[in-house]
């Protein structure tokens, strides 16, 4: 099995995990913290701060400190700057996944909201809400937040299936009827809500199960 650094030089970088990447970042653990243990420390941290991410919340993370604080700060802002969701237009569900991609592998749910303008253009992609291993609680209000500062037309609503199956369950069903009202209530639009896996995708918007 290869470390994370054998990885990238034998397979390439799109090979490695989002964990497996962090770990070549930090270069090395601390006194009886492995590399990788560390890397998988942060990851949620990293996951629950959006593009929010401070000094402060990365160092109450054992094992993290100054430098390498510093260290993740800046190359995220670095690939902020020049990587940026903004202004992708989404033309069908299938455009929305490779937004969601870095997703797939966590062991806890992950809800997403999409803002996007009236000609279905990126604003912005928030991480929301982070669940246990098999639910995650969605208010309208922790999707809308974001979208209703970002002046948005329309929200695509997201979210990971850790057992791998996309498949809605019953309470996926009923929360997307409750967010497709609480939109409209709003003057906007729940275009889309779509449940990522391992095995795919499903799209309520794709199974004619939104209007």
């Amino acid at each position: 099995m290869y470390l994370p650094r054998e990885k990238l030089l034998t397979m390439g970088a799109r090979s490695l995990t989002d964990e497996e990447l962090l770990a070549v970042m930090l270069g090395s653990g601390t006194r009886g913290i492995p590399v990788q243990t560390l890397a998988r420390a942060v990851l949620p941290h990293l996951d629950a701060a959006s593009d929010d991410l401070n000094l402060q919340s990365l160092q109450s993370v054992g094992g993290i400190g100054p430098s390498k604080a510093l260290l993740l700060v800046a190359a995220l802002e670095f690939s902020r700057r020049r990587i940026r969701p903004e202004g992708i237009r989404i033309k069908r569900p299938s455009d929305v996944v490779p937004l969601l991609q870095h997703l797939i592998d966590r062991p806890q749910e992950h809800v997403v909201s999409i803002s996007l303008s009236g000609a279905h253009e990126v604003i912005r992609v928030r991480t929301v809400s982070i669940g246990l291993l098999t639910s995650c609680p969605i208010h309208p209000r922790e999707i809308f937040v974001g979208p209703i500062s970002d002046h948005a037309y329309s929200v695509i609503l997201a979210h990971n299936h850790p057992s791998g199956d996309p498949a809605p369950s019953q309470e996926d069903k009923q929360v997307t009827k409750q967010i497709a009202e609480a939109a409209r209530t709003l003057g906007m639009r729940l275009l889309d809500h779509i449940i990522f896996a391992r095995r795919g995708y499903y799209s309520f918007q794709e199974s004619g199960e939104l209007e």
